[in-house]
């Protein structure tokens, strides 16, 4: 099956109160609503999606945000009393015929009048498990790999719901997105591979700074905070 979009979504950052706990409001844009289109992508977002966090959402690098369709079914049938829609995970565009074991960093897609380019694997937050209620939703995404990814936009345009997803350039088809998330998340890391996924040119300005300090200086974030937002 040909890779075309199933679904597009944006959204704008909402406040959430926590009743009976202790934890304070959070705010977040993961709430999406779909819309069929025609959508404009600029250089740094779709119109009428915004990010409540720019330090880790949004901007050149990660300017949209792709889901695999295909793990809904998955997803669905693993996790009880919940019944994710195209979407749920916080994505721009829900894909269908693609996946992290067969998308590259480096990709290039034509949709509609778009030119778009894979940057990274999404990194899944707290705020992802904040808004399905399941505390270890984030860490079941970043184990099995289900992330989805970002992708920044060579060419601005209008883009559609059921348009094409075409492939029109693979500049390193040996660096999967799974390939780039084991590599992140390895235990114990690998200098080598680190430096092998860092002197990738189209990998987002901020896996290759992290890859290099860690190979270099052995300096590393600490995955909790993101996680669990302790």
């Amino acid at each position: 099956m040909s890779p075309r979009i199933e679904s597009i979504q944006i959204g704008r950052p909402q406040q959430f109160d926590v009743e009976g706990e202790s934890a304070k409001p959070w705010t977040s844009a993961i709430i999406k609503q779909t819309v069929p289109g025609p959508v404009f992508v600029s250089r740094t977002n779709l119109a009428g999606d915004e990010q409540a966090d720019s330090k880790h959402h949004g901007g050149p690098d990660k300017a949209v945000l792709a889901y695999a369709a295909s793990h809904y079914p998955t997803w669905n049938s693993e996790i009880e009393d919940v019944e994710f829609p195209a979407g749920g995970f916080g994505e721009n565009l829900t894909v269908s015929g693609i996946d992290e074991s067969c998308c590259c960093i480096g990709d290039t897609f034509r949709v509609g009048q778009c030119l778009l380019q894979v940057s990274q694997p999404r990194q899944p937050c707290w705020k992802l498990s904040k808004r399905w209620g399941i505390p270890n939703l984030s860490v079941l995404v970043q184990k099995t790999g289900r992330t989805g990814w970002y992708l920044r936009v060579l060419e601005e345009g209008e883009i559609a719901a059921d348009m094409p997803f075409d492939l029109v350039e693979r500049l390193h088809p040996e660096l999967t997105l799974s390939w780039a998330s084991s590599v992140m998340y390895a235990k114990p890391r690998r200098h080598e591979d680190d430096l092998r996924l860092a002197s990738c040119p189209e990998l987002s300005e901020s896996w290759r700074t992290n890859l290099e300090n860690r190979a270099h200086r052995g300096q590393s974030p600490s995955d909790a905070k993101r996680l669990f937002g302790t």
